[in-house]
């Protein structure tokens, strides 16, 4: 048996259809606030393949979507070419802005992947748990949209 996300991406019909939802692990789940709690900042929970992990499988075992979503942030592309990024309590993220050639320059030429080995944890923890029927979505944001 396939995925049946996948199959009806590839155009097939499948009864019922799957589902996921943008932001399915979000602040309205209980068990997020909970784990969110126990990580200190959004960065650091981002970055802990456990807790990341638990996140994105909290939806799954609560609404059995058909498709799971990693939890991540497109922020940690410029936090990976070494722009200091922080998430202020209330307000979201902030990095040093780049106002100039040399703040470009700055930048590593390249995404540094040691900062982004525990995304890839991350993915191996959900794969090892993940039900066979249940995709795993990545998502990425446009270079406009992550520099902005």
């Amino acid at each position: 048996m396939g995925k049946p996300f996948i199959d009806v991406l590839n155009h097939q019909v499948r009864k019922p259809p799957p589902v996921w939802l943008m932001r399915q692990a979000g602040r309205y789940l209980p068990e997020y606030k909970a784990v969110r709690a126990r990580a200190g900042n959004f960065l650091e929970l981002c970055l802990n393949p456990g807790l990341a992990a638990e996140i994105t499988l909290q939806p799954i075992r609560r609404f059995g979507f058909g498709a799971a979503i990693l939890f991540s942030d497109i922020l940690l592309v410029p936090h990976a070419l070494g722009q200091r990024i922080w998430f202020a309590e209330g307000e979201g993220p902030r990095l040093d802005p780049i106002v100039n050639r040399g703040g470009i320059e700055a930048l590593q030429p390249a995404m540094d992947g040691d900062r982004l080995e525990p995304v890839y944890e991350t993915i191996a923890k959900v794969k090892e748990v993940l039900p066979s029927a249940v995709a795993l979505l990545g998502f990425c944001g446009a270079p406009w949209t992550v520099a902005s």
